[in-house]
C-alpha cells in the first residue's frame, strides 16, 4: 500500500539529493558486485552508504510532508534491516551447520538490497512515494 502523497511538493533540491543518495547507495551495493565482498556488506559499510544513511538522517525534516519522506524512510530502513540480516548471518555463521545458511542469508540479503535500491530510484523518477 502506498502513502498518499501531500499537497506539499519538495524543493527541487531534495529530489536531486535523493537521487544523491540513491546512486551513494548503488555505488555501494555494485562495489559489492564487482569485488569480493558481499553486496550487502559493502553496502553496509563502504564509506558512500554510511554518508547516504547520515544525510537520510540530517535531511529527513525538510521531507516530512511530501511524497519525498517515504523514499528517506525507504532507505533508511532498507540500511537497518540489511544490517539485521547481516547479523543474523554471523550468528549462523560461528556453527558449522550455519555456514551455508548464512552465506544464502547473505546473498539474499544482497539481491534485496538491489531491488530495493532500484525499485526506489524507477519510483522516484516517476514522483511516486514508496510504501510505507
Amino acid at each position: 500500500m502506498s502513502s498518499a502523497p501531500s499537497g506539499l511538493v519538495p524543493r527541487e533540491g531534495l529530489v536531486t539529493l535523493a537521487y544523491v543518495i540513491y546512486g551513494l547507495h548503488a555505488f555501494s551495493a555494485i562495489t559489492g558486485l564487482t569485488t569480493s565482498v558481499l553486496i550487502v556488506t559493502a553496502f553496509l559499510f563502504g564509506w558512500p552508504s554510511i554518508v547516504a544513511v547520515i544525510l537520510n538522517y540530517v535531511k529527513r525534516s525538510d521531507v516530512r510532508g511530501t511524497w519525498l519522506d517515504s523514499h528517506f524512510s525507504w532507505q533508511i530502513r532498507t540500511f537497518w534491516y540489511s544490517l539485521v540480516w547481516v547479523i543474523v548471518g554471523a550468528v549462523l555463521f560461528v556453527t558449522v551447520i550455519g555456514i551455508p545458511v548464512a552465506y544464502v542469508i547473505w546473498w539474499t540479503a544482497g539481491l534485496w538490497v538491489l531491488y530495493r535500491i532500484i525499485r526506489g530510484v524507477l519510483a522516484l523518477s516517476s514522483q511516486r512515494p514508496m510504501p510505507t
